[in-house]
């Protein structure tokens, strides 16, 4: 699967780079300053600012920042998981009839991924993503999950997922899934 080599590759070249040394990424927690973080657009910005800490309280999202030890771990940029479902009407046919049947799939949905304005354009989305489909993967193996799904708010961020391998849901064209077995063929460390 050419994707597949291509995501493997972007991944590798993240590990061998002083990029992937130089940031960590840990949950969200009152020590980090939400309050510089911007990413230019509004919703992103406004989510980090106010609504995450809710939503880890309240246990509705996992959020986690990506934090540059270079700069007195300045918050860089930041992904929210979430537990979703995926009905089997959303799948493509070719996907579907290698699953069971059942009335929902469990799946992982990454709801936010951003990145600073200050850190853009030096891989830091796909560090991030890596980052995301490496914790959805761990925890997948605690409760089952069989794909990472996004729901992109425009074209722009449609294509850079699928140029990291995400197939389109049925009929929804800015909402795109990665299957659990690919994520874990990336052998992500």
């Amino acid at each position: 699967m050419r994707r597949l080599s291509d995501l493997r590759e972007q991944v590798s070249k993240l590990e061998d780079a002083e990029i992937g040394a130089r940031f960590t990424v840990e949950p969200l927690g009152t020590k980090h300053n939400r309050a510089a973080f911007a990413c230019g657009d509004q919703a992103l910005d406004e989510y980090f600012k106010t609504q995450a800490s809710q939503d880890i309280r309240k246990n509705v999202a996992a959020v986690f920042v990506l934090l540059d030890n270079a700069q007195d771990k300045i918050v860089a940029g930041y992904f929210a998981l979430s537990a979703w479902a995926v009905l089997p009407s959303e799948l493509p046919k070719e996907v579907l009839k290698k699953l069971p049947r059942y009335e929902r799939l469990p799946a992982t949905l990454l709801g936010r991924l951003a990145v600073s304005k200050n850190y853009q354009k030096q891989g830091l989305g796909g560090l991030l993503l890596m980052k995301a489909l490496q914790q959805s993967l761990a925890q997948s193996r605690e409760i089952g999950s069989t794909f990472v799904v996004i729901h992109s708010k425009n074209e722009r961020g449609r294509t850079f997922y699928e140029k990291r391998g995400f197939l389109r849901l049925v009929d929804q064209p800015n909402s795109l899934f990665l299957p659990m077995a690919t994520i874990e063929q990336l052998d992500l460390k």
